[in-house]
């Protein structure tokens, strides 16, 4: 037989069509569908080190390097956030709450420090605002509201939200701290009535710098980037909305944070939830 310049047995061609694959080259196809899978389920936004967390946690024992050389064949990739340019409106100087966090974004434990803030967002029917109040502890956004205008009920509304997920789930909020912006919906007498009301106390960063809010502004980065503008172009507040509680689903449940081990953040409050030390009782005489 001749297939090239080499005469070739027609046993060794026979052997070459019949020889089973090798064990490399099947693993490499099951774990190339598996990674596919996992980048097409969390918004085709996931790079190689939340792909690879993710295969570890279904037990699968594979090596980043592994995970590298697959995904660099396949094609996907994870998304690139761009820089947002800064859209807080700050309100006139008047006496406002003094900065209590001072940039320290970490808190000990749920309902001890949030962080809100408002995201811009593009239709063909014009801006649509959405927004955020985010747990500190455990990255989870525990409050959100989506409009087609800036008023003070917005930001307050996401406040109310997160006030009562977090009641219902019986936490105590007294003494939290609510942290944002110089942005006017945060600012309202209203809003810091709530505050009071809810026993918290409110915190305000200072003047045209992003790092006094840094947490809330790079959720707000990731926000756009893993939906915003990898989902888009959007049509109207309608489709955002849907789209918004989608995402937050997600991001709460399932996506898996580097900041928290690699585990969403629902995941890391249940995990605080059967950890923490319970208070001592007191002695009565």
């Amino acid at each position: 037989m001749k297939g090239t310049d080499a005469e070739i047995a027609p046993s060794t061609c026979y052997a070459a069509h019949t020889r089973p694959e090798a064990a490399r080259t099947v693993r490499d196809r099951e774990l190339t569908e598996e990674i596919r899978q996992i980048h097409r389920d969390n918004y085709g936004v996931h790079g190689t080190r939340k792909v690879h967390a993710a295969l570890r946690r279904r037990g699968r024992p594979v090596a980043r390097c592994t995970v590298e050389r697959l995904m660099r064949q396949a094609g996907p990739h994870g998304v690139i956030r761009a820089r947002s340019p800064r859209t807080t409106r700050p309100a006139p100087e008047t006496a406002r709450p003094s900065d209590l966090v001072k940039r320290d974004f970490t808190a000990p434990a749920p309902n001890t420090l949030w962080v809100a803030d408002i995201a811009y967002i593009r239709t063909f029917s014009g801006w649509v605002y959405a927004a955020f109040v985010i747990d500190v502890y455990s990255r989870m956004v525990v409050g959100r509201q989506v409009a087609t205008s800036l008023y003070t009920d917005l930001a307050l509304d996401a406040l109310e939200m997160a006030l009562w997920r977090r009641r219902r789930a019986g936490a105590d909020l007294a003494g939290l701290t609510h942290h944002s912006d110089r942005g006017v919906q945060y600012r309202a007498i209203r809003s810091t009535e709530r505050l009071d009301q809810a026993a918290a106390v409110a915190s305000v960063g200072s003047r045209g710098d992003s790092y006094d809010n840094a947490l809330a502004e790079a959720f707000n980065s990731l926000f756009k980037s893993e939906l915003i503008r990898n989902k888009g172009p959007w049509t109207g507040i309608n489709d955002v909305e849907v789209a918004v509680a989608e995402y937050i689903d997600r991001f709460n449940q399932r996506r898996l944070h580097g900041e928290l081990g690699h585990v969403p953040p629902a995941e890391f409050e249940a995990r605080h939830a059967t950890t923490a030390t319970p208070a001592a009782p007191i002695e009565t005489s």
